[in-house]
């Protein structure tokens, strides 16, 4: 299992519906049900919270969630499958999967499906994963 089977995974996504809090492809997914269907895609269990609010000023223990999937800080240059933690507006974070050639998976709540971005947005990084056995 590596990085780019991760992204593989969740750029095959694209095109499924948005559902908030949505964890099947075939229903919808909101930005943590992509990263959990991509992990399901590549054989790996993903314990991700479910029941959030779509707004929050902070995310308490999200690095703890990230680390029980498998997933470590990442450092360096993004790579196909980094999941990264962005901050779309003051109160709404988001998250993204890296694929090939400095492309993004994300779930589009405006648009309601998940796409496939060629760059990232001009949104801050709050946080950068790498699944451990890359690091």
């Amino acid at each position: 299992m590596s990085g780019e089977s991760l992204a593989a995974a969740a750029e095959a996504l694209a095109g499924t519906r948005f559902r908030l809090h949505g964890r099947d492809p075939e229903t919808g997914l909101d930005c943590v049900g992509v990263l959990a269907a991509a992990l399901a895609a590549i054989g790996r269990a993903a314990p991700l919270p479910n029941g959030y609010a779509l707004r929050a000023r902070k995310l308490d223990g999200l690095a703890a969630v990230a680390r029980h999937c498998g997933f470590a800080d990442a450092d360096g240059p993004t790579m196909p499958g980094d999941v990264l933690l962005v901050r779309t507006a003051p109160c709404q974070f988001h998250l993204m999967i890296a694929v090939a050639k400095g492309r993004f998976i994300h779930a589009h709540a405006g648009l309601k499906r998940v796409v496939l971005l060629d760059r990232l947005p001009d949104w801050p990084i709050c946080g950068r994963w790498r699944l451990n056995d890359q690091i």
